[in-house]
């Protein structure tokens, strides 16, 4: 999937989560020999000018349709041909040329982002098989340091690792999954250190402190132990499509040729992930695609064995799993569009009409997710687009609602590990609110808060509003936008710049929470909003049917109907409205300024997914074939005419465009760096004003931006001084 998480101010790493997702200047037409403008030609010129790429006509047939793309040669799946690194080079380096004057702005935004970050900043510690665990940062340094202690021995603590050592020397680093054995004596940990989301696997005893020999490349990053706590399952990635489709058996102290595969996937539409049941019985693979799901399981007790199919996979048919004793309890959409809970035993599991309800469908709330503890059940649903934990005891049926205070907020399962415990560990944030761990008692449903991230500085919480409201698109829907912003500097008379962000995809809900990012934002006057458009999932899986395949259009219309409405409401000035969204989001930017330029002083599309039909269209292309269910397979006519009249590179045409500053990475494993490098060569070409095409190339990084706690702030920086500057603000 095209999810992209860094380059927007939206970046939130909950502690539920492991370290584990635009323009128009008339210009001459380039003629086929034009060659990239390379990085030292304007060393002396006070003005720099903008890298042109050349055109080389590339001839595309399908339908008895043929399109041509001049700039297909941009593409080079090796990232290694001297001429496409130079004209990256280029662009980068005119990029920042054109925000030179802005560097002592980025250089202040830089230090105030930071500076509200608590940098010897600690997790709440989890209890995992009798030890605690917990997760430091410590001042000044990039990466976190992993520890643990035994209950016994409270305060001999002991480093799993330090991921400033592992990133020593490299460019880039990113820890992908990290376990230990069951007997709590090995450690696996997995890396990457080219952005491309491929890990290796390495091993430590705990018990000496020394690595092992054992090395698994070319992995998708998951660990997951046996109970024999020498076996461990592992998932292969393909180096071509970037999909791990293979699971592997590794045994310690055997090299990794000797591995034995368990599972293929051969069905390129579907995902494939390993898990470990939180009752510790199940080894679990996850198949996944866009409209069905299933999982496979093998006893943990037992690693030599098969791994077979609850039930069968069926077109549309979604169901996941938790086991408790001999009983799974199975969250599908089978009669449900919003989801329900069942359960069935061992023996009926395989037969859904054997499946009884424990949580039976309700038409107006989505079941987000669920964990079984011993004696309770814990859901999270979605009920008009709000959430709520709700705790049912498994013994009598009664349940109750775990009450929180703002208006709108985020809430959600953090770290739950043993399911004998009492309590479940929530995270919990709003727009006004930081993030918030606490542990939630199972009977009485109350909350004790154990940790609330400190934010430096002069943050107060009650100098800050959140709403949602509800616009009307252009079709009668109401779409959901969720604002914050500061309260003495709001008064809704369309004074104020606005900041609005969208995704739109997948069924992927952006709820509304903290982020300290945005107070630079809201300090300024400036509001920030989001768009639920059509394509998440806010209000529920109908949400997210009404913005995919033929019916995607309604993601960008919302959008841009959303622009619109807080113009009219006040909420902005209509002058200074700045859009916002990445990899699938950047698809949504393409759309919406090729739609309605004019709505938009400045456009920011992070990691862009604009070459919509060509890249479906290339199954050698990372995440193409398992997204046929999201987008549509363009080998059929339908989905081929449908996608081709809103792909963002294949509709720029002669027009004004807003200000737009688009970013990639090079090694970027979900949106290829070519997308975004075709669309700004064309942009260049065709736009018919004089506003601003940048194009920021990180040449190190992938999807998420570059690597470390305060690395990455400076991209966010330069992105809050292009705003800044179109505003006229100079700190």
């Amino acid at each position: 999937m095209r999810y992209f998480f860094f380059a927007l101010p939206l970046l939130l790493c909950l502690s539920a989560c492991s370290d584990n997702d635009s323009t128009l200047s008339t210009q001459p037409k380039d003629t086929p020999n034009m060659t990239s403008t390379s990085p030292s030609a304007h060393s002396k010129t006070l003005k720099p000018e903008a890298p042109m790429a050349k055109k080389v006509p590339h001839e595309m047939t399908i339908h008895g349709d043929t399109r041509i793309d001049n700039y297909y040669w941009l593409r080079d799946d090796s990232r290694t041909e001297p001429e496409i690194l130079a004209h990256l080079q280029a662009e980068e380096d005119y990029a920042q040329a054109k925000l030179a004057h802005t560097k002592p702005l980025q250089e202040a935004l830089f230090k105030e982002l930071t500076e509200r970050l608590k940098k010897d900043d600690n997790s709440v510690p989890i209890k995992r098989n009798g030890y605690w665990y917990q997760r430091r940062f410590e001042d000044g340094q990039e990466y976190a340091i992993q520890v643990r202690w035994a209950d016994v021995e409270e305060g001999r603590e002991q480093v799993l690792f330090d991921q400033n050592k592992l990133a020593q020397g490299q460019d880039y680093f990113a820890l992908g999954d990290w376990d230990v054995s069951t007997d709590n004596s090995l450690l696996a940990y997995s890396t990457d250190t080219m952005s491309r989301r491929i890990y290796t696997i390495e091993f430590k005893s705990l018990d000496t402190g020394a690595m092992l020999p054992d090395k698994l490349e070319g992995t998708q990053g998951s660990v997951v132990w046996a109970n024999d706590n020498k076996t461990l399952f592992y998932i292969r990635k393909d180096p071509v499509t970037l999909l791990g489709y293979q699971v592997f058996r590794h045994t310690l102290g055997t090299p990794q040729r000797d591995d034995v595969l368990v599972y293929q996937e051969d069905d390129k539409s579907f995902y494939t992930s390993i898990y470990k049941s939180m009752d510790h019985q199940y080894i679990e693979i996850f198949h996944n695609s866009t409209a069905s799901t299933g999982v496979s399981v093998l006893p943990a007790d037992s690693p030599e064995g098969e791994f077979k199919r609850l039930h069968p996979l069926e077109d549309n048919l979604e169901y996941s799993v938790q086991s408790l004793g001999d009983q799974f309890y199975i969250r599908t959409n089978w009669n449900a569009q919003n989801f329900k809970l069942m359960k069935a035993n061992t023996q009926n599991i395989g037969d859904k009409s054997k499946w009884i309800d424990a949580v039976p469908h309700r038409q107006d709330t989505f079941l987000d997710d669920f964990i079984v503890f011993q004696s309770h059940l814990v859901l999270r649903e979605r009920l008009n687009g709000q959430l709520q934990i709700r705790i049912i005891d498994l013994t009598d049926q009664s349940s109750q609602t775990v009450a929180f205070d703002d208006p709108v907020y985020m809430a959600g399962f953090s770290a739950n590990e043993e399911i004998s415990s009492d309590k479940i560990r929530l995270y919990y944030t709003s727009m006004t609110t930081p993030l918030s761990i606490y542990d939630v008692d199972l009977v009485t449903a109350e909350k004790e808060l154990l940790k609330r991230d400190e934010i430096l500085g002069d943050f107060t919480p009650s100098h800050y509003q959140s709403e949602r409201i509800y616009v009307e698109a252009r079709d009668g829907t109401s779409v959901p936008v969720s604002l914050v912003y500061r309260a003495d500097r709001f008064k809704q008379d369309g004074a104020n710049p606005l900041y609005l962000y969208a995704y739109g995809s997948y069924g992927s809900t952006r709820d509304p929470y903290f982020s300290a990012s945005v107070l630079s934002l809201l300090d300024r006057g400036i509001i920030y909003a989001i768009a639920h458009v059509r394509g998440g999932q806010l209000l529920g899986r109908p949400w997210y049917d009404d913005g995919k395949l033929l019916n995607k259009k309604n993601t960008f219309n919302d959008f841009v109907d959303v622009t619109k409405s807080l113009g009219e409401l006040k909420y902005a000035d209509p002058g200074k409205i700045f859009a916002v969204g990445g990899s699938a989001g950047g698809l949504l930017m393409g759309a919406v300024v090729n739609q309605a330029p004019e709505l938009y002083l400045g456009v920011a599309a992070h990691v862009p997914f604009v070459d919509v039909v060509t890249t479906m269209l290339d199954e050698s292309i990372p995440l193409t074939t398992n997204e046929y269910d999201e987008w549509g397979n363009p080998n059929d006519k339908v989905y081929y005419d449908y996608m081709l009249s809103y792909s963002p590179y294949d509709q720029v045409k002669a027009q004004h465009y807003p200000h737009l500053l688009i970013t990639t990475g090079l090694h970027d494993s979900q949106v290829q760096y070519f997308e975004p490098a075709k669309w700004v060569a064309k942009l260049r070409d065709m736009k018919t004003n004089d506003n601003q095409l940048l194009f920021h190339i990180n040449m190190e990084a992938g999807h998420g931006g570059a690597s470390g706690r305060f690395q990455r702030y400076h991209d966010l920086a330069l992105e809050y001084a292009f705003y800044f500057d179109l505003l006229g603000i100079e700190e």
